[in-house]
């Protein structure tokens, strides 16, 4: 069994023959920067819009699944006040029926819950493709080795405020997303 250590200088030592890369970089030539994620999220005009978008929908979803309950207790509540005039297979095909009516608002309520839920990945999904297409021009244009991702409790502890190019970042996409909702000019 051979052991090795590195010593400071990044050499092996005790047995182990040093391997070399053709590419390296030292620090000093990395030229990195960050951005805070959940600030260019949150600030990004595309997730605002679409956002707002996703919660007129829950609230428009909202308003119908509490008109469709309404009606249903409504419904409950009549059955209830004449139950004790209707025979009884008839207040059992009634009760057969609410049970089914309940059953297909739950699954309403269920489906809706689905459906925005779907939609607000998939937004997150878009927001996070269209930043990392953006931070790829934006790195290449600008000679960066490596955009970091700044979050809470994340991987970076620490880092100069030098490096941070949030606002850039936000300002450039938004300028894009508003450039791509501009008509093409009619030929």
């Amino acid at each position: 069994m051979t052991f090795s250590s590195c010593d400071q200088a990044g050499k092996t030592t005790e047995g182990a023959a040093s391997t070399e890369t053709k590419e390296t970089a030292s620090v000093a030539d990395l030229k990195v920067a960050y951005v805070m994620t959940d600030s260019v999220i949150a600030r990004y005009t595309y997730f605002k819009e679409k956002s707002g978008d996703i919660t007129q929908k829950g609230k428009n979803f909202e308003s119908e699944l509490g008109s469709r309950a309404k009606g249903f207790e409504q419904e409950v509540a009549n059955f209830q006040q004449s139950a004790q005039s209707m025979t009884p297979n008839q207040a059992r095909a009634k009760q057969e029926e609410l049970v089914k009516k309940e059953q297909n608002l739950v699954t309403y309520r269920d489906n809706i819950m689905q459906e925005l839920s779907g939609d607000e990945a998939k937004l997150y999904s878009d927001v996070y493709d269209q930043i990392q297409v953006y931070l790829t021009e934006y790195a290449q244009a600008n000679n960066l080795e490596m955009v970091l991702s700044y979050t809470r409790g994340g991987a970076i502890w620490y880092s100069n405020k030098a490096l941070d190019i949030t606002d850039i970042v936000v300002e450039g996409i938004n300028k894009k997303y508003e450039a791509s909702k501009v008509p093409a000019p009619a030929k």
